[in-house]
């Protein structure tokens, strides 16, 4: 595995304008520089600059849309296969992740809760922890990781490594307060009440969003966040119909189909999936069927009621009605995103939600609530990693300034 790491490294051209870099990455990782070090044998010196620019790099290097971002903008790509950067990049921070050595500043006296252990927690988490702060974790689960654990197929993100992560906070000193909702008996103002300086909340997106058609309450139908929060305790059956073609879409066919289902049949609105290119064809690798430009309607005990669509000219897409048919099947996943709950806002009236329905933040990440700030999918709504990470490090400065502020006031 090494010898071949290190050939795709050698396969680098070390571009002046790297693209990887500057186009390509949405966290901006020094690809070029992360290369050279490896291929200069220094790869402990890469793996730090990994972790210093995004302390998810082993995370995003398995889950990040590479073939659209990093490595679909490597020069090499042009005439031939590009760079595989993210086996780089895994190969380093997976094998020196155990052995870095993390500066953490002096404590500063002042505690931090963070709700939400998911990409942005989890950030959030570790970059306040190193500037000296006292870190307190509450997640509902037992344990962290939220959509990484919860809303990703161990075949793609091992649990491990989630498990890892949790190793290395706790080495910071970071608390956690496992099986544990604030919204319930706990109130973010009881949070502030207790000496916490501010509040970050992170609490992603878990809420499906609905079809609005007839039968979705059926027993033979299914969301996809709440089937990939655990797969084992559903019973699909031989026949699943998947309406939505995201990546979401893809891991509850794979998964479907790893846990007995014989037919696995997405039905796609439009012409083509939503899903990153490598997630459709290791979808259809694995025997998940694709029917396109159809929808349902509907949804019998029996299975969907699906009707062809029709894209227009402006892009939208409609419904077909005389062509409805049933068609038979055990279970219907919906799959079509899903949205923030809104358990925080009902308990804690100052924070409010913008028009569509995420948490209302300012430029610097501060909720309408004094020293509560969010980032990530409670506030984007659902997106990538590597997103929340990006954001959540700017939030991280904002909320040390914050909190600076304070004590200078004092």
């Amino acid at each position: 595995m090494s010898i071949h790491i290190k050939e795709e490294a050698n396969r680098c051209l070390q571009c002046k304008k790297p693209r990887c870099r500057e186009e390509g990455c949405p966290i901006n990782t020094n690809i070029p520089e992360m290369i050279r070090l490896f291929r200069e044998d220094k790869i402990m010196d890469a793996a730090v600059m990994l972790f210093s620019n995004n302390p998810l790099s082993m995370v995003c290097s398995l889950v990040c849309d590479h073939e659209k971002q990093c490595e679909g903008h490597c020069i090499r790509g042009i005439k031939e296969s590009p760079v595989h950067i993210s086996a780089i990049e895994n190969y380093i921070s997976d094998s020196c992740f155990e052995r870095l050595k993390l500066e953490k500043q002096e404590s500063n006296g002042m505690k931090v809760a963070v709700i939400g252990s998911g990409p942005a927690g989890i950030t959030i988490a570790l970059r306040l922890a190193l500037r000296g702060y006292s870190i307190t974790v509450f997640e509902t689960h037992d344990r962290i990781g939220g959509i990484l654990r919860y809303g990703i197929p161990d075949f793609r993100l091992p649990r491990s490594v989630i498990d890892r992560y949790y190793d290395k906070m706790r080495e910071l000193g970071i608390l956690f307060r496992p099986n544990f909702s604030i919204g319930g008996s706990v109130s973010i103002e009881d949070l502030l009440k207790d000496g916490y300086k501010s509040v970050f909340v992170g609490t992603g997106a878990w809420r499906p969003r609905r079809l609005m058609i007839p039968g979705e309450t059926f027993g033979n139908v299914h969301y996809a966040i709440n089937y990939l929060n655990n797969p084992d305790v559903y019973d699909l059956g031989e026949k699943v119909a998947i309406i939505g073609a995201g990546n979401a879409a893809m891991d509850v066919a794979r998964t479907a189909i790893r846990h007995g289902s014989r037919e696995v049949t997405v039905y796609v609105r439009g012409s083509k999936v939503n899903a990153s290119p490598n997630e459709f064809e290791y979808a259809k690798l694995d025997g998940v069927t694709f029917e396109y430009n159809k929808t349902a309607i509907e949804i019998k005990d029996e299975g969907p009621i699906i009707c062809d669509t029709k894209e227009n000219e402006d892009r939208s897409v409609g419904i077909l009605n005389d062509t409805a048919r049933l068609i038979p099947a055990n279970t219907i996943m919906i799959a079509v995103s899903q949205v923030p709950q809104d358990r925080l806002v009902n308990r804690d009236k100052e924070l409010h939600l913008n028009s569509k329905g995420n948490l209302e933040t300012n430029d610097k990440g501060e909720t309408t609530m004094k020293g509560v700030f969010a980032s990530g999918d409670v506030v984007t709504g659902a997106r990538t990693v590597v997103s929340a990470v990006k954001y959540s490090k700017e939030i991280a400065d904002d909320m040390d300034e914050y909190m600076q502020g304070l004590k200078a006031s004092q």
